[in-house]
């Protein structure tokens, strides 16, 4: 799949839901870019801004839209990695913040 092709269709399924690409679109161009190589790699994608195992069953937290997006949306607007933005960040209702990690130390190999 090329990169503009899963913009398109993650764009268009995303925001039915009410969640957004960070504004930044280089930013998520390379976020995307990386998503591929991940399917490349490993046969899924795996978040970008995580390091993943190569076993989907142990990655299957970070696979993205990972686990952790929805908490992170809901209580900083954004998610880890940045990609996705919040309904109230995208209208500009909030402010961004810092986005710690949730993925507990023993799941990160």
């Amino acid at each position: 799949m090329k990169v503009e092709q899963l913009y398109t269709a993650l764009k268009k399924s995303q925001e039915a839901k009410g969640i957004y690409f960070n504004k930044d679109k280089d930013l998520v161009f390379e976020l995307l870019e990386s998503l591929v190589l991940n399917k490349e790699r490993y046969g899924y994608m795996a978040c970008p801004c995580r390091l993943a195992c190569g076993d989907s069953e142990k990655d299957k937290d970070i696979i993205c839209p990972c686990e952790y997006r929805a908490p992170d949306l809901e209580e900083f607007g954004a998610c880890f990695c940045g990609l996705y933005i919040s309904k109230a960040l995208h209208n500009n209702e909030m402010e961004s913040h810092y986005i710690p990690e949730r993925r507990p130390p023993e799941k990160i190999f």
